[in-house]
């Protein structure tokens, strides 16, 4: 029976495409193995987005070569792949095959013709074991931000049908998964582009997903914040199955550095904004990304980012070191920031943050909550409230119980940290 091993780097909607070649080597009898050093085939599904991602992906990429052997072959593919195609190539001879990103198709016909004998049934194991699952709803982007490269590499911004979409939701909640997180480069420009489906916008997608029958939550991630209108604040308030969680990444405060990265807003217009999310949608929590040491960034530019982040007082936050990539339009930007300087801004706002998540967890001691597990292991329970994304944010922490994996339980916060809580089961 042939077998393919995968590994997917990167972002979600990396994982999401990596799970759907699954699904189609599937039914050609070729199935997936968490082992590779049992398979035929080594996937790997690479990141290319900054360059701590490029590093990692290489290094993956290394490590797989040394389980090769001659009946062994090692595939690359992803956003790496298609950005330094001929740099791997050349550097790495042990790849015996590489492509970029929508290629899917070719891959499954390289493993094909590799896996001659393929299973007409038999055992496949299970690629993520979460009870959440990812759901993309378009592909590429239209946006010019300065600083990034994925318009190049995954083209313009293209909706997918929402029949397709809400058939994919409905096959996830069958499937018992009980948290549909909807993705893309960036969600608020979804239907824009669909031709015959006059106003048809994320606040109908939303409408139509939550409508299909199940116990689920649906959960928005990157709203790109010049986008979001009073229609889509409404369609989170109202529908009780949307989490009161808006993730928009502002990625600077201060607009001379908002019109060099090619990002839309300013100071002014970000505090109305939370002011009206904070005011129509009850218990929103909000969650936001800057970029510390971005091109011609003063120490007066970030202090005041600094103070935006101390007076608004963000749910959650995430800071990145701006990366310089070759290809994006800041890449020849004059006044580059010292590695240094970036690093010492990184520490500050994340400190400020800290403290401040800090005193939000404590002010939800005693509350209770809705809670969602996502894993157990030696009787503790891993679960996430409504304001926890997966992967990005804080988790619960549920002692001595015997829930299962998947199971939404009643919790009451215990104890609070800087990210993370206790509860107990009510």
């Amino acid at each position: 029976m042939g077998k393919v091993s995968l590994l997917s780097l990167g972002c979600p909607k990396n994982l999401v495409d990596s799970g759907k070649l699954l699904e189609k080597l599937k039914d050609k009898g070729i199935f997936y193995s968490s082992k590779p050093e049992e398979s035929d085939i080594l996937l790997i599904n690479t990141c290319g987005f900054i360059e701590s991602a490029k590093k990692e992906s290489i290094e993956e990429i290394l490590k797989l070569s040394g389980l090769k052997g001659k009946d062994k072959k090692l595939v690359v593919f992803g956003c790496l792949a298609k950005r330094h195609g001929e740099e791997l190539r050349r550097e790495i001879p042990e790849i015996d095959a590489l492509w970029g990103v929508g290629d899917e198709d070719k891959i499954i016909a390289y493993c094909s013709e590799i896996i001659t004998k393929p299973a007409v049934a038999g055992p496949s194991e299970i690629f993520t074991d979460t009870p959440y699952a990812y759901l993309k709803i378009a592909e590429g982007c239209d946006k010019k931000c300065s600083y990034c490269v994925i318009p190049q590499i995954r083209g313009r911004f293209q909706s997918i049908q929402p029949d397709r979409i809400l058939e994919e939701a409905e096959s996830l909640i069958h499937a018992g998964k009980k948290e549909l997180i909807l993705i893309a480069q960036d969600i608020t420009e979804y239907g824009s582009d669909l031709r015959g489906l006059k106003d048809y916008d994320l606040s109908r997608l939303i409408k139509d997903i939550a409508s299909l029958r199940g116990d689920f939550w649906v959960r928005l991630l990157y709203l790109y914040p010049t986008s979001i209108n009073d229609r889509l604040i409404g369609t989170i308030a109202s529908e009780n199955k949307v989490c009161n969680y808006i993730d928009m990444p502002l990625q600077h405060s201060e607009r001379k550095i908002l019109g060099l990265m090619g990002r839309g807003g300013s100071r002014s217009y970000f505090e109305k904004l939370i002011a009206k999310l904070r005011h129509v949608i009850p218990d929103v929590n909000i969650r936001t990304t800057f970029i510390v040491g971005f091109p011609q960034e003063t120490e007066d530019d970030f202090k005041a980012m600094v103070r935006f982040v101390q007076k608004t007082k963000f749910d959650r936050l995430g800071v990145f070191t701006y990366s310089k990539e070759e290809g994006s339009m800041a890449f020849t930007l004059k006044g580059q920031v010292s590695k240094r300087t970036k690093s010492e801004r990184f520490n500050e706002i994340m400190s400020v943050q800290s403290a401040i998540s800090l005193a939000k967890n404590q002010k939800l001691v005693g509350k209770t909550f809705k809670a969602l597990v996502d894993d157990t292991e030696d009787n503790i329970a891993v679960a996430r409230i409504y304001s926890q994304a997966p992967e990005i944010d804080g988790v619960v922490l549920i002692r001595d119980t015997d829930v299962k994996q998947g199971d939404f339980v009643k919790v009451k916060i215990k104890e609070a940290y800087d990210y993370d809580l206790t509860v107990t089961i009510q």
